[in-house]
């Protein structure tokens, strides 16, 4: 009579032919390694194809109908002013969500921050933004004085816009990070002897933009 012979497998055995989770583990980060790294190198193809172009801003009208010392150093101003925003992107649209705007003059700020409301602008779109600028006792050099009379005396004056913000770039569905941007306009305004009616300029002028 035979016997049948019983193989056994020692635990040794067993072991190996159990689920190796140190390779699964292995394999499933290089899977997911290699899908994020296909998505970032299709977001940066789109990107270097498109290439967005910085927005650009241009100062359309000013109108100052403050510029009064208080005090020795202290400034009520008060200025109303339209700017044009222009995405010249034919691709790609621009989410602002971050204005602020000030106005200055001989390297010194004359009024307070003053927001605009955040909003999104279309490809090759233009959009008119105003802001009402007030300064309210705001500390100035002690040559602002004179600065001011010399100016009445040359007739003209010299002021500065600026804004600063934070855009993301807008293309199909995808959006990108926020960037921080500003935009620095100055424009030269007639400026009469005393007493002054409110001093405007209606010229237009192109701003900088840097982000």
């Amino acid at each position: 009579m035979q016997m049948s012979q019983i193989l056994e497998n020692s635990p040794r055995h067993c072991a190996n032919q159990g689920v190796n989770f140190k390779k699964f583990n292995k394999k499933l980060f290089f899977a997911f390694f290699t899908f994020l790294l296909t998505v970032l190198s299709f977001i940066l193809l789109v990107w270097l194809i498109l290439h967005p172009t910085k927005p650009q801003f241009s100062l359309r009208e000013v109108e100052i109908n403050q510029l009064n010392l208080s005090g020795p150093s202290l400034l009520n101003s008060s200025v109303e002013l339209t700017l044009l925003s222009n995405n010249p992107n034919r691709k790609v649209g621009i989410y602002y969500d971050e204005l602020q705007v000030c106005a200055s003059y001989k390297g010194q700020t004359i009024t307070h921050d003053t927001s605009i409301p955040p909003f999104y602008q279309e490809h090759e779109e233009t959009n008119y933004l105003s802001a009402s600028l007030v300064g309210y006792q705001q500390p100035v050099a002690p040559s602002f004085g004179y600065d001011v009379g010399r100016d009445q005396r040359i007739g003209k004056l010299v002021l500065t816009v600026k804004v600063i913000g934070k855009l993301r770039w807008k293309v199909g569905t995808w959006v990108s990070g926020m960037y921080r941007f500003h935009v620095n306009c100055v424009v030269i305004m007639p400026f009469g002897p005393i007493p002054s009616p409110p001093l405007s300029s209606k010229q237009g002028t192109r701003c900088s933009t840097t982000i």
